[in-house]
């Protein structure tokens, strides 16, 4: 942005900015830059020290004021020394006499924006060291496990710039992305992620791809989307299966060309970013189906990682747990050595339907509850101690004389009493489904799993019932019935 009251200037410095192939906005006034800095959004600001209403330092101090990080640099016909030590001491980045040399300003604005380029990445790598400190450390001994991250890490040095990473709800598909940027050449640029089921669709396009001023109702000022935040580093999108038909083809055109354009622009940005989706859903399924780009799942799984399970790699449980309990000796300031022998036993004997965000939790519950040196297994979620994960025991639902016996494929029905005038097959599936919601907690993938059905079938049940939003439904009562 150039501020100057002479329109003369404002026209010579705009010919040679376009020339060196910037785009350029004006203000003839300080109150106009003001309206214009925080509308467009500079990167670079040329600010003149003599303006009509008021002076230029005004108008640098209210910039900085407002958390407006651009790159100024003061023009000035008569630079005073005691000017240019305040506009320093505020935070512009050099002074520029009058008349202009060209070639000197042309170096100066290189140079201003190369600096506040590397102050952006001192910032995010300042950010990304405070986030390094609160996620878990990789915890990978298996075979399996270890082959997997020699993998991941051969991938992560590559020049590759879209990757597909799948895995049940818990595995650690957010860690393994964040360890692939951390060991590639982006490591010092901007990581940014996203949970595409977290964010409405009619929200989501902006989000990713960023919207001019009135582009919507409530559009007041320009906003780069993750895309561009992310230039040159990682973009992770989490749970991408969940992404509308619509945004697929736009994304696809992201991971081709690397090109984006905002919401209500006309022009293309290019952007240079590594692109890492993830799903816990299987795409190829979601392809036949019609439920996924055939164009687009080919294009994210030219590289493609699946991670396994955590009762695929039962190696790797007792060495999470002894992480773990470090993690939570520190957040909790306790001092717990380890966990009994009846607390293992039942730690490595479960399924861990909930993978390592299941184990976590369950170690973080002990942590809180213990009192002693050690975890006990009275201190352990009961789930542990029931078939499949059930927290409860579960009664067979035709017989009272066969309550608690298990079915077939290991499970048990839950304690439904059908009564003297009968009741439909549709509401005892209905109640089934509930019950799997509210033991999961709303999960999705785990209410599958409880009811031995994949996760479309379920939300087709869910549908069926009128039940889309599982956190309506409340929870179960002392007494089932």
């Amino acid at each position: 942005m150039i501020v100057d009251d002479e329109k003369l200037v404002r026209w010579s410095l705009r010919q040679k900015c376009g020339e060196w192939g910037y785009e350029v906005r004006e203000a003839e006034t300080g109150s106009e830059a003001l309206r214009v800095a925080r509308d467009e959004v500079p990167e670079l600001i040329l600010l003149d020290v003599r303006l009509p209403d008021f002076g230029g330092l005004e108008v640098l101090q209210s910039l900085k004021q407002a958390d407006n990080d651009a790159a100024v640099i003061m023009i000035t016909a008569d630079p005073q020394l005691d000017d240019v030590k305040a506009a320093i001491k505020m935070g512009a980045f050099d002074f520029v006499g009058k008349p202009l040399d060209f070639d000197e300003l042309r170096v100066t604005i290189e140079n201003a924006l190369e600096a506040r380029r590397l102050r952006t990445e001192v910032d995010s790598l300042r950010s990304e060291i405070r986030r390094r400190t609160n996620y878990h450390e990789v915890v990978m001994v298996a075979p399996k496990s270890v082959e997997l991250m020699n993998f991941v890490r051969k991938v992560a040095a590559s020049e590759a710039t879209t990757i597909l990473i799948q895995g049940e709800s818990g595995t650690g598909k957010d860690l393994i992305a964040k360890v692939m940027h951390h060991q590639s050449t982006r490591q010092g640029k901007p990581f940014v992620a996203i949970n595409c089921s977290a964010i409405p669709e009619t929200l989501m396009e902006a989000e990713l791809f960023g919207h001019e001023k009135g582009a919507f109702t409530d559009a007041k000022t320009m906003k780069k989307g993750l895309f561009e935040v992310g230039d040159g580093g990682t973009v992770f999108l989490d749970e991408i299966g969940e992404l509308s038909t619509f945004l697929q083809a736009k994304l696809l055109r992201v991971v081709e060309d690397q090109v984006i354009r905002r919401v209500g622009g006309v022009r293309d940005i290019q952007v240079d970013v590594r692109v890492i989706a993830a799903s816990n859903r299987d795409l190829e399924r979601a392809v036949r189906e019609g439920g996924f780009r055939q164009d687009l799942y080919y294009r994210l799984a030219i590289i493609s990682i699946l991670i396994p399970p955590l009762r695929e790699r039962r190696e790797d449980i007792l060495p999470l747990i002894e992480f773990f309990i470090q993690l939570f000796n520190r957040k909790f300031r306790k001092s717990v050595k380890g966990i009994s022998d009846e607390a293992r036993r039942l730690l490595l004997s479960y399924d861990w339907p909930g993978n390592v965000r299941e184990l976590k939790n369950a170690i973080e519950r002990a942590m809180i509850l213990e009192e002693e040196s050690v975890l006990r297994s009275s201190y352990m979620p009961s789930a542990l101690e029931r078939p499949g994960g059930w927290a409860a025991p579960l009664d067979d639902v035709r017989s009272p004389s066969r309550a608690g016996q298990p079915l077939p494929n290991g499970r048990h029905l839950p304690p439904l009493i059908i009564p003297e005038g009968g009741t439909a097959l549709e509401e005892v599936e209905r109640a089934l489904v509930e019950l799997a919601l509210r033991q999961a907690d709303g999960n999705q993938t785990r209410a599958a799993h409880l009811l031995d059905i994949s996760r479309d079938a379920l939300r087709y049940k869910m549908k069926k019932f009128d039940l889309v939003h599982a956190e309506e439904i409340e929870p179960p009562s002392e007494t089932a019935s």
